[in-house]
């Protein structure tokens, strides 16, 4: 049985790459598609070309392809899969040869975390990157806020070539990349507060959430969709609040916690926040929780931080 977690990309023996997309997997690899060889790719590896598919495009490519791999993710069979790569593979190689790595790891070592608790996930992980890749950089369990802290340090204390904040014109970008349903001020009042995104010499990079082995427990069940619903609920629980998908537990009559499957709203609110959420509603057992993000770009569907927005108010 092939050992995975969020965030490892595998390669099939038809050379396609897919991002590792859960952290169980029990009838296969529950990944998504990301490249595929094409004679007119923008990118390289080995001397051979490679195609990046983006969410829509890829599930049109497998299902015209491998329409058996197709559930809400893609389920690859572990007899397909010829390589695992591991976002702390190539984490010695980048510090040697790319610089802005290299800082990101700098700080985070300064701030006492070690070297095998990193690694980078996305284009850079297979080595498909070019000029226009950002960083998504892994740091595993409790060392994640560690580094995020540790980030938001240096960004105070920046000096030319190292961490930076993020400008207005990537916030711009990374707003309408997310489409999201809340306004652009509300969007970059959660955003700064998360303090997990920021650029080097130009370059935005992202701090990814991945769980320590010992912090998988137990699959998620699959629950009925049982229609939409918008609360306001108090977080009492947000450990898992940066992973993928995002949880919240609330207190709250009905719903026992809400999951995010969208980025957008990763550590949107803190324990002891309201928080005011719109989304499907599923029933799972004897409880009920709500779902946002329940499509790729998820319309009428999001978190806000209700007592975020009301200190911002007041001040």
């Amino acid at each position: 049985m092939i050992k995975t977690r969020l965030r490892d990309f595998i390669i099939t023996k038809d050379d396609w790459i897919f991002a590792v997309a859960d952290y169980f997997h029990p009838d296969g690899i529950r990944s998504t598609f990301r490249y595929v060889p094409h004679e007119n790719g923008e990118r390289e590896l080995d001397g051979v070309r490679y195609k990046k598919y983006d969410f829509d495009v890829a599930f049109d490519f497998m299902r015209k392809n491998r329409p058996e791999w197709v559930e809400d993710v893609h389920v690859v069979p572990e007899n397909e899969v010829k390589h695992l790569l591991h976002p702390t593979d190539c984490i010695s190689q980048l510090v040697e040869n790319n610089y802005r790595v290299a800082a990101i790891v700098g700080v985070l070592k300064d701030a006492g975390i070690q070297l095998s608790r990193m690694g980078v996930t996305g284009s850079l992980l297979p080595g498909l990157q070019n000029e226009t890749s950002d960083i998504d950089f892994v740091v595993y369990g409790n060392d994640w806020f560690t580094a995020r802290d540790a980030i938001a340090a240096a960004k105070i204390n920046s000096k030319a070539g190292s961490i930076e904040d993020i400008d207005d014109a990537m916030w711009q970008r990374i707003y309408k990349k997310r489409i999201p349903e809340i306004s652009f001020d509300e969007f970059i009042l959660h955003e700064k507060r998360k303090g997990n995104r920021g650029m080097v010499d130009g370059t935005y990079f992202d701090l990814l959430f991945v769980r320590d082995w010992d912090q998988i427990k137990e699959p998620m069940k699959h629950g009925k969709d049982v229609g939409t619903m918008k609360i306001e609920a108090t977080v009492t629980n947000a450990d898992f609040a940066f992973d993928s998908p995002s949880i919240y537990k609330v207190d709250h009559e009905e719903i026992d916690h809400v999951l995010s499957y969208t980025h957008t709203y990763a550590g949107q609110a803190l324990v002891g926040e309201i928080i005011e959420a719109q989304g499907v509603v599923e029933q799972v057992g004897d409880i009920k929780r709500l779902v946002v993000g329940t499509s790729r770009e998820p319309k009428g569907e999001w978190i806000r931080s209700l007592t975020l927005l009301e200190k911002s108010e007041s001040i």
